[in-house]
């Protein structure tokens, strides 16, 4: 499989927006006259062009099951292992600590049940917090009725959209066994400290689960920094297909009693697999880590580790999303009517912004902005309790998340298509 490259021009440092821009053939839409400004990220980005051909080089030349005795049978062996050593860079882990599956959801309902089997019994306790999107939530309180266990919920703050630290740490105690945690709000994009939270758990003895979805696509993860014991993304939050990933310990991983067809793997990570795997959209996740790599300053790129590159490459793109995102905050502010939720722009956040426009629901909002050439998300992403303490009802919130790809340009079209809106509720 060839790795995503990037050839930027002599002397340029880091990689322009515009040359990023040139990568994503979705970027090239016209919607109602007006060119696509896709500001729906947090939901599901667009992908590169090397993502796409990822998956069709796979699909075309070798496309068979695995661990049997024939070429295309040993090179999607290969392939997967690829992916491993890529995602294992990704998440600063070893290979035999990443799990593939369907999606991040499928894969904690996936560990829940495992944790259910070999480690929880009645009166056992779990911690979640109000913040987390409800994947974090609903395979936690299905061992409720399935284990007996007690799920323990952790406030957040209306007001800042942060988790009220005293709160959850008073959650805490000897009858804790695993602690859940988001590593960032999809709907408000607020960062929370879950090294803090990892240490806190392990201070009772309990065991730490990390959901870094909405995390992984704007901040290198680092599971060893962090020191959490199981931690999920999905590739589709930043460039790739539809495919979920799992970090887990390798002791916990060999441990765990998860279910499986007879006769299982002993291994890890496969014993903690289902099935057949999603081989061409695993193919994909790994090249969309590898554009990544390659958007790194090429002054950084030549010699460097993947690790190193990607490290790199995050810097950056961090750097001018927070310039995008105070933009959009300021621009936002300065609207009569509209609402702003969330943490400000200095504090530690993502590049989500969440609003609403008084007197225009926020699916009416979104429908006007997309009739503008503005795809935004609204609702309440099943992040539904976070909308719940906001007493925002149904209609939830409108969510604008800006990605490699969005410029400053998209960020004042929306601004101005904001305020158009505002002015004629």
């Amino acid at each position: 499989m060839k790795e995503a490259t990037f050839q930027a021009h002599a002397g340029v440092e880091s990689p322009t927006v515009e040359e990023i821009r040139a990568h994503f053939p979705a970027l090239e839409r016209k919607h109602g006259g007006h060119a696509v400004a896709y500001f729906d990220g947090p939901g599901g980005t667009q992908v590169p062009r090397a993502v796409v051909e990822a998956v069709a080089d796979y699909l075309y030349h070798h496309n068979a099951n695995t661990h049997w005795a024939y070429p295309a049978s040993a090179e999607t062996d290969a392939i997967l292992e690829h992916a491993r050593r890529t995602f294992a860079d990704f998440l600063n882990a070893a290979p035999t600590e990443i799990v593939f599956g369907a999606n991040m959801t499928t894969l904690t309902f996936h560990l829940s049940r495992a944790l259910g089997r070999s480690r929880l019994k009645a009166g056992d306790e779990i911690v979640v917090t109000e913040l987390d999107h409800h994947a974090n939530v609903g395979p936690w309180q299905a061992l409720v009725g399935e284990r007996g266990v007690v799920v323990r919920v952790a406030k957040m703050s209306p007001e800042t959209g942060l988790l009220d630290w005293e709160d959850f740490e008073s959650l805490l105690n000897e009858r804790t066994k695993l602690v859940a945690v988001g590593a960032a709000s999809n709907a408000l994009g607020t960062i929370t400290d879950v090294r803090r939270a990892t240490v806190a758990a392990h201070g009772v003895g309990a065991l730490s689960f990390v959901d870094a979805v909405h995390y992984a696509p704007h901040q290198l993860v680092d599971v060893r920094a962090l020191g959490c014991d199981f931690l999920a993304c999905s590739a589709y939050k930043f460039c790739g297909p539809h495919v979920g990933v799992l970090y887990g310990k390798q002791e916990l991983l060999e441990s765990l009693n998860f279910p499986k067809l007879a006769p299982a793997p002993d291994n890890a990570p496969e014993r903690a697999e289902t099935g057949t795997l999603n081989h061409e959209g695993i193919a994909g996740a790994a090249a969309a880590v590898n554009f990544f790599a390659s958007l790194a300053p090429s002054a950084a790129a030549a010699n460097d580790s993947r690790r190193e590159r990607l490290r790199a490459s995050f810097a950056t793109l961090h750097s001018r999303g927070a310039v995008l995102t105070k933009r959009l905050w300021q621009g936002l502010r300065e609207i009569e009517g509209v609402r702003l939720y969330g943490p400000p722009p200095d504090a530690p956040r993502t590049p989500t912004v969440a609003f609403t426009v008084a007197g225009v629901p926020s699916s009416v909002v979104a429908e006007e902005l997309a009739a503008r050439g503005l795809f935004l998300s609204h609702g309440d992403f099943y992040a539904a309790t976070v909308i719940e303490r906001l007493k925002l009802g149904d209609e939830g919130l409108v969510r604008a998340g800006c990605a490699c790809y969005t410029t400053p340009e998209e960020v004042e079209r929306l601004i101005r298509g904001v305020a158009a809106i505002a002015r004629g509720a």
